[in-house]
C-alpha cells in the first residue's frame, strides 16, 4: 500500500494531498528513512515516525486497513511505540 494511502486510511491526516505535503517537506520516516515519495509501499511491520500536532509520534504498522473506516477501526491497525522505551 502507498503511505500516502496509508496516512489517510489510518486517519493520521484527513486527505490524500495532506500526506503528500507532509512527504514532499520531509517530514515522513520509515524505519527511520526518510520517505522521499508519495508512492513508496508500506507493509505490516514497518514503523512510522508521524510529525502529528505540536508532537512526534512513532507507531509499528500491525496490519494493512482495506478502508478508512472509523476511527477504532484504524487505531487497531498500528501500534504506539514509546521513543523513550
Amino acid at each position: 500500500m502507498r503511505i500516502d494511502r496509508l496516512l489517510c486510511f489510518l486517519r493520521f491526516v484527513r486527505t490524500r494531498s495532506a500526506a503528500r505535503k507532509l512527504i514532499e517537506e520531509g517530514h515522513i520516516r520509515r524505519n527511520g528513512e526518510r520517505v522521499r515519495r508519495a508512492s513508496r509501499d508500506i507493509a505490516a511491520g514497518d514503523v512510522l515516525t508521524l510529525p502529528i500536532g505540536g508532537s512526534v509520534r512513532l507507531v509499528e504498522v500491525v496490519t494493512l486497513p482495506e478502508r478508512r473506516g472509523p476511527p477504532r477501526e484504524a487505531q487497531e491497525c498500528y501500534r504506539e511505540l514509546d521513543p523513550g522505551a
